[in-house]
């Protein structure tokens, strides 16, 4: 189909609306109950629900996303990613032979040469081999397996996003419709049983009411939390909470299982360009190469793995009155090129964590199962087959650091980022000022050159500023900090004496030794988080725009920012005027005819 329209500038061109009504067409066949679907005009490109009537003056007027060739979020399979000349199940079963470390020929019972563990592995493999060449039903196409049937059908529940209910009565359905003796899942937990044995399952890991512990390895069996005595379950085994665990071993084992990733987890020491001075990936940073320096033994081999952790926290039911909140746990493997980085089929959830209420100092309490499999996976390792050497090799895999926004930071880090010291990289000399109540954070010249002209001039806040850029606080006085913490019992219990207990002045703004520090490696590390760039670039590009067109609700320039100024006695243009209700003008806020022409040149 020629597409070459969305390219045509003339968008009232004949040929252009043409290509316009051919495209709603095909639209037509992905809207959703409130009839609605994806538009892709170069304004809303892809990510805002439209009505079909709107979506056409849209495209009329704004234009076609160029880039947008291939119609996926309407309908249209990307038939590039996938080789021609293989089928679906060819694709299955030589990911399972390369994850098998071989093809299956009879050399008698091998019962003894295996641990309990490869014996299970063995027998999931032999499980779903047998699965993948049985076909669906007697007389059926040879490349319809059952297991190539399950898996494409829950490919279709979540992209068109079916619930449980309604891919059980498909299922319903489909056992009449096929032949007797059809080899089709009775039911949604039949299939989900199939593809665990995959490597897609799950772990529910019950909790405590007041977050204290988790019912858990040595205490899975328990009835009442271990901590705080408080019984962990409603009513028989229903659970006040739940833990949604991932384990992330079997997932970095089907990387090197496909022979395209297998070769791209080299790429950071095989393929990447290095150039002094210039930024590509994560590995020509510092911070990596440091971490390179004192673990030689992780680094000599290209094919261990190093993960950034990513958390954030958002409420599911954020359009309604129902407060909720649920907090994933990501893992990121470097090792890929950058362009794969961060495509999203390379992200591996690896915790769900979900209640009423943020975990908040609790999130320890929660990151439990992922430390322990961090620890296996750095200390002994696992064994695992590479598709590109054709071989085993011992797997080994470490967290380098965490990406979160500035909240989330506290509960990763331990360092409480509200109050006076709320700096987490100046700790103790974090430069703070009580305003009216509130704590400011000033003096940031200090990071320029101490010959900047900038340092000397008094119209920010009427000081000089001669204070050199913060200290590079060493692994060391860390540490030494951290062990000075008085012991804290987790959760919230209304037994807990020390949920509420005030902080030590020698304890700064520690709110707990973070269980990281439980990793052999994590002390030694350059940088251990990172603040997501994307919270931080959109919260400061509202505040800059918000107060410069002076929006009401999210300009920073408000009634109470200028009293500030007059308590301070200083920018004495900017005070309140003589009724003191009323804001001068600024020399900084645009003028009605400056915000139209930010407004015209900001659509381009």
């Amino acid at each position: 189909m020629d597409r070459s329209w969305t390219s045509n500038p003339n968008r009232i061109s004949a040929e252009y609306v043409a290509g316009v009504n051919q495209f709603l067409q095909i639209a037509r066949e992905t809207v959703d109950a409130t009839r609605c679907t994806l538009c892709p005009c170069k304004n809303c490109i892809n990510r805002v629900k439209r009505h079909i009537g709107e979506i056409r003056r849209h495209l009329l007027h704004q234009g076609f996303l160029s880039t947008y060739t291939v119609w996926v979020e309407h309908g249209e399979v990307d038939h590039s990613e996938e080789p021609a000349h293989e089928s679906f199940a060819d694709e299955m079963e030589e990911a399972f032979h390369d994850a098998t470390r071989d093809h299956y020929f009879d050399v008698g019972s091998t019962s003894d040469m295996l641990s309990p563990e490869q014996h299970a592995d063995s027998e999931r493999y032999d499980n779903l081999f047998e699965q993948l060449k049985t076909p669906l039903y007697d007389g059926c196409n040879d490349t319809i397996s059952a297991l190539t049937f399950v898996v494409k059908l829950m490919h279709l529940k979540v992209l068109n996003k079916w619930t449980d209910r309604s891919f059980d009565m498909l299922i319903k359905l489909l056992q009449e419709v096929l032949p007797p003796g059809n080899r089709c899942p009775d039911s949604y937990y039949s299939t989900r049983k199939m593809l665990c044995d995959v490597g897609l399952g799950y772990e529910q890991i019950d909790v405590c009411k007041y977050d204290c512990s988790l019912f858990y390895g040595e205490y899975s069996t328990d009835q009442d939390c271990h901590v705080c005595g408080t019984s962990g379950y409603i009513r028989k085994k229903i659970p006040h909470k739940r833990l949604r665990y991932f384990p992330i071993t079997p997932r970095l084992k089907w990387l090197y299982s496909s022979k395209s990733t297998s070769t791209l987890m080299r790429w950071h020491k095989e393929g990447r360009v290095v150039e002094p001075g210039v930024l590509r990936h994560p590995a020509d940073g510092e911070a990596w190469q440091n971490f390179d320096s004192l673990n030689e033994h992780f680094a000599s081999d290209p094919k261990s793995i190093r993960l950034g952790l990513a958390l954030d926290g958002f409420n599911p039911f954020g359009n309604m009155s129902t407060t909720y909140s649920m907090w994933p746990v990501v893992l990121i493997p470097y090792n890929l090129p950058p362009w794969k980085i961060a495509a999203k089929t390379n992200y591996l959830l690896s915790l769900l964590i979900s209640g009423p209420k943020s975990p908040t100092k609790d999130f320890d309490v929660f990151m439990r199962p992922l430390i322990d499999e961090l620890k296996v996976l750095w200390n002994v390792g696992t064994y695992c087959f590479d598709t590109h050497e054709g071989k085993r090799f011992k797997l080994f895999a470490s967290v380098i650091w965490t990406v979160s926004d500035f909240p989330a930071y506290a509960y990763l880090s331990g360092w409480s980022t509200q109050g006076k010291l709320a700096c987490p990289v100046c700790l103790e000399d974090t430069r703070h000022m009580s305003i009216c109540g509130k704590q400011c954070y000033m003096g940031h010249q200090c990071f320029l050159e101490a010959e900047h002209p900038w340092r000397n001039r008094k119209d920010f806040d009427g000081i000089i500023k001669v204070r050199p850029p913060p200290r590079r606080f060493e692994s060391s006085h860390i540490l030494a900090q951290l062990d000075a913490i008085s012991p804290r019992q987790p959760g919230k219990a209304p037994s807990n004496l020390s949920r509420k207990r005030k902080r030590l002045s020698s304890e700064l703004n520690w709110l707990k030794k973070s269980i990281l520090f439980e990793l052999p490696y994590w002390s030694s590390l350059k940088l251990r988080h990172n603040l997501d760039v994307m919270h931080i670039e959109k919260n400061v590009c509202d505040n800059i725009v918000g107060t410069l067109m002076d929006i009401e609700g999210k300009t920073k320039d408000t009634l109470k920012a200028r009293m500030d100024l007059k308590d301070l006695d200083y920018r004495h243009e900017l005070h309140l005027d003589l009724d003191g209700k009323t804001k001068l003008f600024a020399s900084y806020t645009f003028t009605k005819e400056e915000c139209r022409v930010f407004v015209s040149i900001s659509k381009l």
